[in-house]
């Protein structure tokens, strides 16, 4: 018999739509930051009830210009959680900023704790970056409260985020991901927020060198005399990219949509049959459901659960080992001690999720990870159950 297809934790959806907008953009002739890119940054804008946009070449690339037009640096703090892609961090560095890192609240909801924020703020402290981790809202008053109180900036590292209402809005600035495993992608790219126009100007030029005008509107200039205001950096999105991402931002409703049906089958189907598992986050929390994070039992080996899921065909990862274990970060910040992180990195197990997938495909994972953790295999009937009710989600 032919085996499956390995399931993988994430896959992009590209085809014939996006084929044809990047054969458009070969056939204008241009193919740098011109019209395209302007149109993405007006779309994503309306997209989440922003007034603009700003296109950069990567998520990590736009944190590291808010924190730059935010005027963080030498000696300053910013609170950031551990349980986040290392670049979260690390913009901080860039700028000669110092990390703090923060603990979550819990293995059920593992977002930053206010109460470590607090316990960890000093008078150097300037700024908080916000993870939306796993696509899951953080909640927006208190945070708005606690800076608000102590003078500090919002940040918000939305790269988990893209569609997910009041993304974006929570602070003075928000950075989100277009890599290939996201919600939507350019492959490559991201985009800014922020609610200060002046913010985002200052955001817009320094992405491209400082340069008062780029090269798309000198073409058309009566002169082609630039000046430089600022120290910039070579940050900018591409018109093929740019077309990408219109078309994907078109699909991103209805994609965010599916993920929310997967999820919520997961939710049932684990509940049901793989009783050890955790689910972290109420379900009721607002969510694009860019990951499918599960907790394993303190009792199981996790390597032998990734080999086993593995062997039936079925990918997994870990979201994320947390940063101040890292080799770099541990020789900067030997002393750091998350307790919460820790128990929940240790454990973390990221399970297949994205819009490619349907029904059945929960069900052979959920049913391999019983299967791994020697806990009862679900009858088939809860998989009819599931396909009649969303009979409208296709099979993966």
């Amino acid at each position: 018999m032919k085996a499956e297809p390995m399931l993988l934790v994430s896959e992009p959806i590209l085809g014939s739509q996006e084929k044809a907008a990047l054969a458009d953009v070969i056939d204008s002739g241009w193919i740098t930051m011109g019209e395209r890119v302007s149109s993405f940054e007006h779309a994503f804008a309306e997209a989440h009830a922003a007034d603009d946009a700003v296109s950069v070449s990567s998520c990590t690339a736009g944190l590291h210009l808010i924190l730059h037009a935010l005027g963080i640096g030498p000696g300053d703090e910013v609170l950031v959680p551990a349980l986040t892609f290392v670049a979260t961090a690390n913009c901080v560095l860039y700028v000669g900023g110092t990390p703090i890192f923060v603990d979550i609240e819990s293995s059920a909801q593992p977002l930053m704790s206010l109460q470590d924020a607090a316990a960890k703020c000093t008078p150097r402290t300037k700024a908080v970056i916000l993870v939306h981790f796993a696509g899951y809202m953080v909640d927006p008053e208190p945070w708005q409260a606690f800076a608000r109180e102590r003078g500090l900036m919002l940040i918000e590292d939305a790269a988990h985020a893209s569609g997910l209402p009041g993304a974006g809005a929570i602070g003075d600035a928000a950075a989100f991901s277009f890599y290939g495993n996201k919600n939507m992608t350019t492959a490559e790219g991201g985009v800014v927020l922020a609610r200060d126009a002046s913010l985002l100007d200052t955001i817009r030029r320094a992405r491209g060198h400082g340069l008062t005008s780029g090269t798309f509107q000198r073409r058309s200039s009566r002169t082609p005399i630039y000046d430089v205001t600022m120290l910039g950096f070579n940050y900018r999105l591409d018109e093929l990219r740019a077309a990408i991402g219109l078309v994907q931002l078109g699909h991103l409703k209805e994609w965010n949509a599916k993920r929310k049906i997967l999820a919520e089958s997961y939710r049932r189907r684990i509940g049901e049959n793989c009783p050890s598992v955790a689910i972290p986050f109420e379900a009721r929390r607002p969510s694009v459901h860019h990951i499918m994070p599960v907790v394993l039992p303190a009792s199981s080996d996790r390597q032998d659960v990734i080999d086993h899921l593995r062997a039936k065909g079925i990918q997994t990862t870990i979201h994320y080992p947390a940063i101040h274990r890292l080799s770099f970060y541990r020789g900067l910040y030997p002393d750091v001690n998350l307790p919460r992180t820790e128990a929940f990195t240790d454990h973390e197990l990221t399970l297949p999720l994205h819009p490619r997938m349907g029904l059945d495909d929960v069900e052979r994972v959920t049913s391999a990870l019983a299967d791994a953790l020697g806990e009862r295999v679900p009858p088939a009937a809860f998989v009819m159950r599931d396909k009649s009710k969303h009979a409208n989600l296709a099979s993966g």
